[in-house]
């Protein structure tokens, strides 16, 4: 049965791309058998189609709206004189998931960032009904961000399956971040942490990823 998971954050430039690239190696690596598609929902100004393309070559990339300028989905559809047409996205996921055995989706910005003028991703989330892992940075002040981003999360009943942390820089301080506070905090599993990275070969990304807590999501 084909399987899907958003990957989201709480921010912008704080590990997304880097954690789909971490799951997408490690599913190549240990369920060679069973097909894999990356669906990125909306591009805005170049990046994650590129880096899909030169990381993870042999794997199904698909873009479901692409826009030239590097802002927010509406803003940077406006320059051009279109919209973010949220129907074309939905249905492009729908082919590519319906024939790959998992689809890992990434979502633009945060769970916050409007995907139209007037529907955030969190709410777009709901309706698809997508379940989702939220990546957060190793850094000061990711405790107060997290606590707010899981209350919302509970408030709208969305398919939260837990927390990945990712390192944006080398040697951050582990007092930023401690799982169990985290765990307390926003009643949410930690499923672990993505060092900070250079080598973003396939091997690299595959250990990363096999360090995490996957079986809480059926892997």
């Amino acid at each position: 049965m084909p399987r899907h998971l958003l990957i989201t954050a709480t921010d912008t430039g704080v590990g997304k791309t880097i954690t789909t690239l971490c799951l997408g190696a490690y599913w190549q690596r240990y369920h060679p058998e069973q097909s894999l598609a990356l669906f990125k929902m909306v591009q805005s100004g170049p990046g994650d189609m590129e880096t899909y393309g030169q990381v993870l070559p042999d794997v199904t990339k698909v873009c479901g709206q692409s826009f030239a300028a590097p802002l927010a989905p509406p803003l940077a559809a406006a320059q051009e004189g279109q919209r973010v047409e949220l129907g074309q996205i939905w249905q492009k996921f729908q082919q590519v998931q319906s024939t790959h055995s998992l689809t890992l989706l990434e979502g633009p910005g945060g769970l916050g960032c409007p995907m139209t003028l007037e529907t955030p991703l969190g709410a777009l989330v709901q309706e698809w009904r997508l379940p989702f892992v939220l990546v957060a940075p190793v850094r000061l002040g990711v405790l107060g961000h997290l606590a707010v981003y899981s209350h919302y999360c509970r408030s709208m009943a969305l398919d939260l399956k837990g927390i990945i942390l990712c390192c944006p820089e080398p040697a951050p301080s582990a007092d930023w971040a401690p799982k169990r506070v985290i765990e307390n905090l926003c009643l949410t599993p930690v499923l672990g942490t993505i060092p900070y990275l250079q080598d973003f070969g396939p091997e690299s990304l595959s250990k990363a990823a096999s360090d995490l807590d996957l079986e809480r999501l059926g892997w």
